[in-house]
């Protein structure tokens, strides 16, 4: 017994000293080898981590670095360094994902806080109609009318997870089809909104886990 306590001591030495002798490539490498990897970084490299539970947003324009990971990391993979605000350094380890239902739609939308109900009324209606008509298209419409910012993209906002949209418009989305455009007022005014692609499923939730340097 006495032996097997001794050559315990010896390992955990042994592997004490390799980890601190460590190269960042080396350690991301080790990390990523681990079946259990917040295991490994608590009891063997001794850091300290934090596990974050990250919702993608959309799929095309990433909000920050936690959202971007979360899509286009690989799960095991570890990313980084990367700086904090304080100077620190953290990596990055990809967990676990989990799939959620994206849409793909583009936007108008009139500001009630800028024009009155009856302006924003009368405008949106003249849109579907030249919409309908074929007068004109969506893009240079949006660019023309659109106060949300979606000019710049001609109305895109790419493909955006179920549950970051207004509960109106995600309600309003199930009952259409491809291509199909309609109206539906907020408490912020009126969106005109297009349902360019149909739904996918797509990775949607990471669990991710930071490692503290």
């Amino acid at each position: 017994m006495l032996k097997i306590i001794c050559s315990l001591i010896l390992i955990f030495s042994s592997l004490t000293v390799f980890c601190q002798k460590m190269t960042m490539n080396q350690m991301k490498s080790e990390i990523e080898k681990s079946p259990n990897s917040p295991l490994y970084v608590k009891d063997i490299l001794k850091k300290k981590f934090k596990l974050d539970t990250v919702f993608v947003t959309r799929v095309t324009h990433f909000s920050n670095l936690a959202d971007s990971l979360a899509y286009t990391g690989k799960i095991k993979q570890v990313y980084g360094p990367f700086k904090q605000a304080n100077g620190s350094r953290f990596l990055v380890q990809v967990l676990a994902k989990l799939p959620n239902t994206f849409y793909r739609i583009s936007q108008i939308y009139i500001d009630t806080s800028v024009f009155r109900y009856r302006v924003a009324d009368s405008l949106g209606k003249s849109i579907l109609t030249r919409l309908n008509n074929k007068e004109d298209n969506f893009g240079h419409l949006a660019q023309t009318y659109s106060m949300g910012g979606e000019g710049i993209t001609k109305g895109d906002l790419g493909w955006v997870a179920k549950g970051t949209l207004l509960p109106v418009i995600e309600k309003e989305l199930l009952k259409r089809k491809k291509n199909e455009v309609f109206s539906v007022w907020s408490s912020h005014g009126l969106h005109i909104i297009k349902l360019t692609e149909n739904p996918k499923q797509d990775d949607g939730v990471a669990l991710m886990m930071r490692i503290f340097l």
